[in-house]
């Protein structure tokens, strides 16, 4: 079944607890939490002391996206804030299988994103190590951008790689209504949702996503 993950990147930052709770109460599976440093991204997010204050808000997974360079200075920081699941860059990692062992070791689910032009054989030697694949479909660092069409083909790729383990491809950048079928015909179990969700009615807009999926 379909998880859906809205994006906070999209949320009121003057009403960020309520904004968590709002989308946990119109039907997110998970809560996406995008955290950037300003150096592997144009942008800077979230630290640990934010992620702790709004973990209260919802009971539902925390799924944190750490594009930051270098990552694992600060995995645990993150696992004791809250985070379910913390999912690396492995274009920013140097020691991408250390990372992926020390977040699995913090009892946490171990991700690993790609950006769009990072072919997925980047993952080839984690693979039996990860729970869930991040196919980053679009350019890292702002929401609101244009859907990638070309990863698609890298999605099916993906799927076909994983065989029969239990790994999660996930989607971020460009879903919405008019994106997600074409998204989970090639393979994605979770979809990151910002501005698609965080606009008019959530409820609504959640629905709306689980209804083009299928």
């Amino acid at each position: 079944m379909l998880k859906i993950a809205p994006s906070i990147l999209s949320a009121d930052f003057a009403k960020l607890g309520e904004e968590v709770a709002a989308v946990d109460k119109a039907g997110a599976d998970w809560i996406h939490i995008d955290v950037m440093d300003g150096h592997f991204v144009p942008n800077l997010t979230f630290g640990p002391c934010v992620i702790k204050a709004i973990r209260q808000y919802s009971d539902k997974p925390f799924d944190v996206h750490l594009m930051i360079d270098p990552a694992q200075p600060y995995l645990k920081d993150y696992a004791d804030a809250g985070a379910d699941l913390i999912t690396v860059h492995a274009e920013a990692d140097k020691h991408l299988h250390r990372s992926v062992q020390y977040i699995k070791s913090l009892g946490k689910k171990a991700g690993v994103s790609l950006n769009p032009a990072t072919p997925e054989s980047a993952l080839e030697y984690v693979l039996d190590d990860i729970d869930l694949i991040l196919v980053m479909s679009v350019n890292p660092g702002f929401g609101g951008q244009k859907f990638i069409p070309s990863q698609l083909d890298k999605i099916r790729r993906l799927r076909d790689m994983i065989g029969d383990r239990q790994i999660d491809i996930q989607v971020d950048g460009g879903v919405n209504p008019d994106t997600i079928k074409s998204v989970v015909d090639a393979g994605a179990t979770v979809v990151v949702a910002g501005s698609a969700v965080f606009g008019g009615d959530y409820k609504t807009n959640i629905q709306a996503i689980r209804d083009k999926s299928v």
